[in-house]
């Protein structure tokens, strides 16, 4: 199913620079920074349960297109927040899945799954109705040998190191348990504060008070609540987070004075904040963050761009997070002015900015990156997350940035077996673009070598602390 040469330049001469090239980073470990895998897969090492909930059920990329079809959820085995049955027979699940395994062409998913199916479980048939029973039977045979639970899928993938993604009332449980293992993997987990730091999270003041006691402080004041953060920061620290991460709806950062900021998150909490407050306290926190990682040393990763949960329904039935999840127009230059006035010239400090607004890289993201010494630009991300996304990015922002204000490559993924799948997609993209440079005469061969290297290993490693 896998075509060797994928994604390579048409022209005979690129193609070959390319391969080159590829050959050189296809073998590197994976540093994956940033992903949302479940780090109770690494603590428990127990075999998946069957093929779709590996494929189908968990992952919002597979769910959304199949649903985008009439499909519903719940015949994906997607839970409801009432508890409520929803299908919970695999192999029907999977057939379901095969039979439109069509809707898929042309997607990067496609990629990452024929990707999965070849070189994870040796399948080279095409999935279909006619194939489904066989891929369902193969792959559960695999899932029930001792080389296929989440720790051997892990070493035989390459990962030198994978971060999963916490929410600050998170008792960090399974990375416990991994550490007190004895397993060699690194899995290390980030700080993620968007239930305490966002109003218009639900039970917001709710939230705040679990997060005092665990901190041990009183978090519904404001000196206590900075307090608590520092706290759990620190805690996170002790299971190798070397980031925090942030989705906000807005890039809106503030630069406000304490007295100003205190009274913002007293309204907060006795939940009289209008929408326009509320993005105001968002946009303060994270210039605190970011004061606190001068003092910590976390990376800040700001995710912003998002309108979260955009069906009423689907939220309502089946929670947030569900794919329903839709890029919005974002502004930077004005947004991320009050935190680079505060911070933006503090080469110590690293703050990444992904975005989903594709507009805004050489007008805005590549700018700003090119100039101020603390900021630098995550790779292309989420619904951007493809060949022709990671293309325009390149285009977009080495004019401006160059390549070395960029991260290299994150997979962000919930979906274990696309990691080596996604890192394939990126290292063969990034090839391709620079073969086009030294096939045009705008970067010597030799360079691009060590470019490719840098994209594909060395600029996640720095640029996350790793």
């Amino acid at each position: 199913m896998l075509d060797e040469d994928r994604l390579f330049p048409l022209e005979s001469r690129a193609r070959d620079i390319a391969r080159t090239l590829y050959a050189t980073v296809r073998s590197l470990p994976i540093v994956s920074p940033h992903g949302h895998t479940d780090p109770r897969w690494y603590a428990e090492n127990e075999p998946f349960p069957d093929p779709a909930q590996l494929f189908v059920t968990p992952d919002h990329y597979v769910f959304r297109m199949l649903c985008s079809q009439g499909i519903a959820l719940t015949d994906l085995g997607v839970p409801r927040v009432d508890g409520e049955s929803t299908e919970q027979d695999g192999r029907r699940i999977w057939r379901l899945f095969a039979e439109n395994y069509h809707l898929f062409r042309g997607t990067p998913c496609r990629l990452w799954l024929d990707h999965s199916f070849e070189a994870v479980f040796g399948l080279k048939e095409r999935l279909s109705a006619k194939t489904a029973d066989y891929y369902y039977d193969h792959i559960s045979d695999c899932l029930a040998r001792p080389e296929f639970r989440p720790r051997a899928l892990y070493d035989r993938f390459n990962i030198e190191v994978i971060a999963t993604t916490e929410s600050p009332l998170d008792d960090l449980r399974w990375h416990e348990m991994i550490r007190q293992s004895g397993w060699g993997g690194r899995v290390v987990t980030a700080y993620r504060p968007d239930s305490v730091v966002d109003p218009e999270f639900g039970n917001f003041r709710g939230n705040v008070e679990r997060f005092g006691e665990l901190a041990g402080t009183d978090a519904t004041t404001w000196k206590g609540y900075l307090e608590a953060h520092r706290t759990r920061r620190a805690f996170f620290k002790c299971y190798g987070a070397t980031s925090s991460d942030h989705g906000h709806a807005t890039a809106r950062t503030e630069n406000l004075s304490q007295a100003e900021a205190a009274a913002l998150f007293a309204k907060a909490l006795a939940g009289r904040m209008s929408p326009e407050e509320a993005d105001a306290f968002r946009g303060h926190m994270l210039t605190e963050m970011a004061r606190m990682s001068l003092e910590d040393g976390l990376v800040l990763q700001i995710h912003p761009g998002s309108w979260r949960n955009h069906s009423a329904e689907v939220m309502g039935r089946h929670g947030r997070d569900k794919g329903f999840d839709i890029p919005t127009r974002t502004d930077y230059v004005r947004a991320l002015k009050p935190l680079l006035d505060a911070v933006g010239m503090r080469p110590e400090l690293t703050v990444i900015v992904f975005t989903l607004d594709e507009t805004s890289y050489a007008r805005e993201l590549a700018p700003l990156a090119g100039a101020y010494p603390a900021l630098k630009l995550g790779p292309a991300w989420w619904f951007f997350d493809s060949a022709e996304g990671m293309r325009r990015y390149r285009e977009l922002t080495t004019e401006t940035a160059g390549f070395y204000n960029t991260v290299g490559f994150n997979d962000d993924t919930r979906a274990f077996c696309s990691i080596p799948a996604r890192h394939d997609v990126a290292r063969r993209i990034d090839c391709a673009y620079l073969a086009t440079l030294v096939a045009d005469g705008r970067l010597d061969e030799d360079e691009a070598g060590e470019v490719a290297i840098d994209l594909a290993y060395r600029l996640a490693k720095q640029a996350y602390r790793l």
